[in-house]
């Protein structure tokens, strides 16, 4: 894909919330009876997620935008085979859930998600019951039967561990603990789940360093609305931040996303961000850079590079050492972005620091197959000098599809290259 500088301009409605959407779809799956979501993006993450359930025996139709799921019933007793794609959320939200339900599977994926950290599972859920066999990832077989107990973890592994524990749980005939041996990272990801699973009718109980999960639950199968997403949100705001007037619709001031976070962090750039009539307009302004922690935020931190490319001074995100175990290795991922754009950038095992607010003029950016350095590299293109080529534009694919449409459609010069 090669771009061109320029401007987004115009209003548009950010995608339905993946974080949300995964997490809705497995509810639905462990509850009897009709779920019916909506609306439900095309993404490769969600076609993970919905292939997975289908696979458990859930019933999923997709109509439109509007998924209806009738709830597992009866466990297969052959093993299943899931195909997680390269969805990590979708690979460690069902791990404990399928070992709860007690069916053995093989857990398989593509991309990079082989290699993705598995550790935490397979040191604590042999010690509940369930007996995981695997090289450290995937491919994944267990079988046997999670057992309610007292689950130890530390928190700052991915946030996705836990969630998938919370999933789990209600379904044993005990109850159970999570307890914290660390401070909580992501914890907005852990509250979305809580959020979601109250919706569902299961209660669980937060305290001090972890949650009680009261056992012999059952999910209640509901209607529900899926809010749209603040990540993607996130790369929109943004364009509009470096140029032009981008107005969004359908976001909630006050969602449970932690990635809301965009907002005062964009304003702190200096960019200028009004809400009038449930509508988000971010707009220019002269931008600053300064110290981000992104620890809490991780997924905004491609977004907050591009943004700091053209802040003037330093820009400093840290805490960003999981960074290095997403799709890429998203820290060295921004920092070759930056030098191949033309920016002064520095990295550091847990760190990564800019120096913008002069002109550059842009290059080839390495995608590395991940959905967000490509759309990172896109919302700077916007404001090079020359033309930006992204190699592996493809992988929107797997949270955003038609990234680039709507790209295009505000405005954005953007060249598909054949061969």
């Amino acid at each position: 894909m090669r771009l061109f500088p320029g401007a987004l301009r115009g209003t548009v409605s950010p995608p339905p919330s993946k974080s949300a959407a995964h997490r809705a779809i497995l509810c639905a799956a462990l509850a009897p009876g009709k779920s019916v979501l909506s609306p439900i993006g095309t993404s490769a993450d969600m076609q993970a997620t919905i292939g997975c359930i289908r696979a458990l025996g859930a019933q999923a139709v997709l109509q439109g935008d509007t998924l209806t799921v009738t709830g597992i019933s009866g466990s297969p007793k052959a093993p299943v085979t899931l195909n997680c794609l390269e969805s990590g959320s979708t690979l460690r939200f069902l791990i404990p859930a399928v070992g709860a339900l007690g069916v053995p599977a093989v857990f398989t994926g593509c991309g990079r998600l082989p290699q993705r950290p598995l550790g935490i599972y397979l040191s604590l859920l042999p010690q509940q019951g369930l007996c995981c066999e695997s090289t450290g990832g995937l491919p994944l077989r267990i079988s046997g039967q999670l057992q309610a107990g007292v689950y130890c973890l530390p928190g700052d592994v991915s946030s996705q561990f836990i969630s998938g524990l919370l999933f789990a749980l209600p379904l044993l005939s005990g109850d159970s603990e999570i307890q914290l041996t660390s401070p909580l990272q992501s914890a907005s990801y852990v509250r979305m789940t809580c959020h979601m699973l109250q919706q569902f009718g299961i209660s669980v109980l937060p305290y001090q360093g972890g949650w009680k999960v009261p056992g012999g639950q059952h999910f209640r199968a509901r209607t529900l609305s899926i809010e749209r997403d603040w990540s993607q949100a996130a790369f929109l705001l943004t364009a509009g931040a470096l140029g032009g007037q981008v107005s969004l619709t359908g976001l909630d001031p006050s969602s449970a996303q932690g990635d809301r976070a965009i907002m005062p962090l964009l304003t702190q750039f200096g960019a200028s961000l009004r809400w009038k009539n449930g509508i988000l307009t971010a707009e220019a302004n002269h931008l600053t850079g300064f110290d981000i922690d992104v620890g809490q935020i991780p997924d905004l931190a491609p977004v907050l590079a591009a943004a700091g490319l053209f802040a003037e001074g330093r820009t400093r995100l840290y805490n960003a050492a999981r960074l290095r175990l997403k799709e890429s290795d998203r820290l060295d991922a921004l920092y070759h972005m930056a030098v191949s754009l033309g920016a002064r950038a520095e990295q550091m095992e847990d760190t990564l620091t800019l120096w913008g607010g002069r002109p550059l003029p842009g290059g080839t950016v390495d995608g590395c197959s991940d959905h967000r350095i490509v759309m990172a590299a896109a919302v700077a293109a916007l404001r090079t000098q020359g033309p930006v080529t992204i190699t592996d534009a493809q992988a929107v694919q797997k949270s955003w599809p038609e990234f680039f449409t709507v790209y295009q459609e505000m405005g954005g010069n953007a060249d598909v290259i054949v061969g």
